[in-house]
């Protein structure tokens, strides 16, 4: 059985006025309650402070909580306006992610969170839509909780490099960073993860998944435990802050390739949501129905 991490909150808990796409977590969970998937859905406990420190600066981390952040920090992030549920949010969406860890490893090899992804937030500050850094947060805690894991691989495939979790290991060699992303979109400044592969505007499916197959051959080589896959779906067509023009087939095809990669490893893999924001946001939504219907079908153990 497929454990997937989700609450209400992940919805409820950014104010209406937002631009942010926040009824996709709300969509995607109603599809896949009306499905056959062998999919159990788990509510999350709220992530400790103490967690939330092992991959921050506690100085950000409090002033988030205490609701001390400046303006500017504010505007850095997004999701603004901000509510009152809003640090409550942010703290399931890290525990979501923690019980996913704690299952691929402990239970079924497999296991994902219905939301997170956050690789813009840096050890002491939040960016596009990210206000802690979830992939950081469960890298650092499994390396100290389990005696089993020792080397981490992050592949992170949502169009957006991941800026974050490259800076925040930039000097940790036994946390492996790949990030395949467009070249020409947000973050304007990148960072260096281990493997950066960059990628032209408008490129479409089969170059796409040429590039990602030399890629995880590649990968292949590094040694890990572990495998986190950022599983952003902003590679589609539709996505209008993407740029790139990945079908919905090819993008089934990129989860098989990295599904695949896992299993054939046999290596715990847990699945963060990351980015989507296509128009209409059916596009999102479905693109993550696939994404995890496709995950229920890959018990690794």
């Amino acid at each position: 059985m497929f454990e997937l991490f989700y609450h209400p909150i992940y919805t409820d808990g950014i104010d209406e006025r937002s631009r942010f796409p926040k009824e996709r977590y709300k969509l995607t969970k109603k599809i896949l309650d009306k499905s056959k998937s062998n999919i159990r859905f788990i509510e999350p406990k709220m992530a400790t402070i103490e967690d939330i420190y092992i991959a921050h600066e506690k100085k950000y981390v409090d002033s988030f909580i205490a609701g001390r952040l400046s303006n500017k920090e504010k505007r850095e992030i997004g999701l603004q306006p901000w509510n009152d549920q809003i640090v409550n949010r942010t703290r399931y969406i890290m525990g979501g992610s923690l019980g996913a860890l704690k299952s691929a490893i402990n239970s079924n090899g497999i296991a994902g969170n219905m939301a997170g992804g956050t690789h813009h937030a840096y050890h002491s500050k939040g960016s596009g839509y990210c206000i802690f850094n979830d992939l950081a947060i469960c890298a650092r805690v499994a390396k100290r909780d389990y005696e089993t894991v020792n080397n981490i691989l992050i592949i992170d495939l949502d169009v957006h490099q991941g800026d974050g979790t490259a800076s925040i290991f930039s000097n940790d060699n036994s946390i492996f960073t790949f990030s395949m992303h467009c070249e020409s979109n947000f973050p304007l400044k990148k960072m260096v993860s281990d493997i950066d592969v960059p990628l032209k505007k408008g490129m479409r499916d089969e170059e796409y998944l040429n590039i990602l197959k030399i890629n995880l051959d590649r990968l292949s080589q590094i040694p890990s435990d572990i495998i986190f896959f950022q599983a952003g779906v902003d590679v589609l067509d539709s996505d209008g802050l993407g740029y790139l023009s990945i079908s919905k087939s090819g993008l089934i095809e990129r989860n098989k390739m990295v599904l695949d990669f896992a299993k054939e490893r046999n290596l715990p893999l847990v699945i963060f949501m990351g980015g989507g924001y296509s128009k209409p946001i059916e596009h999102t939504v479905n693109a993550f129905v696939d994404l995890f219907k496709q995950c229920s079908l890959y018990p690794l153990h």
